[in-house]
């Protein structure tokens, strides 16, 4: 068994579970842009707050997979609601996202019926979920934030533009942070935003990375049949949108394989609104026997291929939302002792440090020479590699975050007499 593979302690779960903080504590936690336990940060923010004693109801969308409308899975109700399609634009965004207020809002009432709650967490995007919540302040519940995305400047970088619609986005942030009365940030960047735009006090804001489990994401072994026979794969993992300029790496793998003539396949990991259209441009480039889609995919390939890559990429374009937002495959890359290869950005290198080669900012020719670097020299790939598991051990893993994620909820405790106890019906499976 290798380094990589042996269990780790987790001395903050332990506690949590021996000491029961949270016992007598009921969360609805609410999340419009994932399915549960698809949405990792999410689900180990549920599974926490069970290990520490509490009751655990979750909103969220069907996805792919996960098309139960009512499951419990380890202890956590999880209600799951449709939404009419994966949105492009503002009016598919604007349809979308009132779908969804909808269905949070029905949902809310029922699981109030059903288990009781004492505390509403909202996951963003979209900066809209106070609406659901906001009802039940009135009753005495506590709202809590778990800033996830910085709407305004995710905006700017899906539609490349301000107007009304960013504006709007503005004064949505604005009465979100009003509304909370705590707020969890997944770096110290989101952190600075809600106390200088949103007002909060320090000691109402929460600094929770999205830390990987590092006894859930392990190496495996390799497989190099995703290599396709050539002589070094890539990884990346991620969703496909606009902003992650994948179409910016795949203008780095024209350059390696067309004009270097490195013998290099790229395999993408994950499914998102722009995957047609990127499947399209890498055919156009002639990458079609070079790059592998493989939407969005089990854990079984996610953990095959980054345990076989050689180095794994992050092209997000550099803009403000990238700038100061923490990428979980940033993560993921670390716990797997992959070295990386992104764009210079703030909260990038803060997370990676020396895991990483930086490229000049949405430079793909630049990207392109890092990669070859890299892929050139085995003995700087291993130490990049050891350098990132050491620090995502050390620092950054899921155990670390336990204490802070709990102390968030230690501020945002309700008043004794808060919460509704549930009607005592059996959940009928359906939502």
């Amino acid at each position: 068994m290798t380094a990589l593979e042996r269990a780790l302690p987790t001395p903050h779960l332990d506690a949590a579970r021996a000491g029961r903080p949270m016992a007598g504590r009921r969360v609805l936690i609410i999340v419009e842009n994932l399915p549960l336990p698809f949405d990792r940060r999410v689900w180990q923010e549920c599974l926490t707050l069970r290990a520490a004693g509490a009751e655990v109801a979750v909103i969220c969308p069907k996805g792919r997979g996960f098309e139960a409308p009512y499951e419990r899975i380890e202890g956590v109700h999880i209600y799951r609601h449709p939404l009419p399609f994966e949105a492009r634009g503002a009016a598919g965004y604007l349809l979308e996202y009132g779908a969804a207020l909808w269905h949070e809002a029905r949902l809310a009432l029922k699981v109030l019926r059903r288990h009781g709650f004492d505390t509403i967490q909202a996951c963003n995007p979209p900066d809209l979920i106070f609406l659901v919540a906001w009802p039940f302040k009135l009753l005495g519940k506590r709202f809590v934030f778990d800033h996830h995305d910085i709407m305004p400047e995710l905006f700017e970088a899906k539609f490349g533009k301000r107007g009304w619609l960013w504006r709007l986005t503005r004064a949505f942030e604005r009465l979100t942070f009003r509304a909370a009365d705590v707020v969890i940030s997944t770096n110290e960047s989101y952190r600075e935003i809600a106390r200088a735009r949103g007002g909060k006090r320090a000691s109402e804001v929460f600094v929770v990375r999205s830390g990987p489990d590092l006894n859930r994401l392990r190496r495996v072994a390799p497989n190099r049949a995703w290599a396709r026979g050539r002589d070094h794969l890539i990884g990346y993992v991620g969703v496909m949108g606009a902003q992650e300029g994948i179409d910016l790496l795949l203008e780095a793998m024209r350059l390696l394989v067309h004009e270097r003539g490195l013998s290099v396949q790229l395999v993408l990991v994950g499914g998102g609104p722009e995957r047609a259209a990127l499947e399209a441009l890498s055919a156009r480039l002639g990458l079609e026997d070079h790059v592998t889609f493989t939407g969005r995919a089990p854990d079984e390939v996610l953990f095959e291929v980054l345990s076989s890559a050689d180095l794994c990429v992050n092209p997000d374009r550099v803009n403000p939302m990238n700038d100061k937002s923490t990428m979980n495959k940033i993560m993921e890359y670390m716990a797997f002792g992959q070295p990386i290869v992104q764009f210079e950005v703030t909260e990038g290198r803060v997370s990676a440090g020396p895991a990483s080669l930086y490229a000049r900012p949405n430079d793909a020719a630049d990207m392109a020479a890092q990669i070859a670097r890299l892929l050139a020299d085995p003995a700087l790939r291993a130490r990049m590699g050891r350098a990132g598991r050491t620090r995502v051990v050390r620092d950054l893993g899921w155990d670390g975050q336990v204490p802070a994620l709990l102390a968030a909820y230690a501020a945002a405790a309700p008043a004794p007499d808060a919460a509704v106890q549930p009607s005592g019906k059996n959940c009928s499976g359906t939502a």
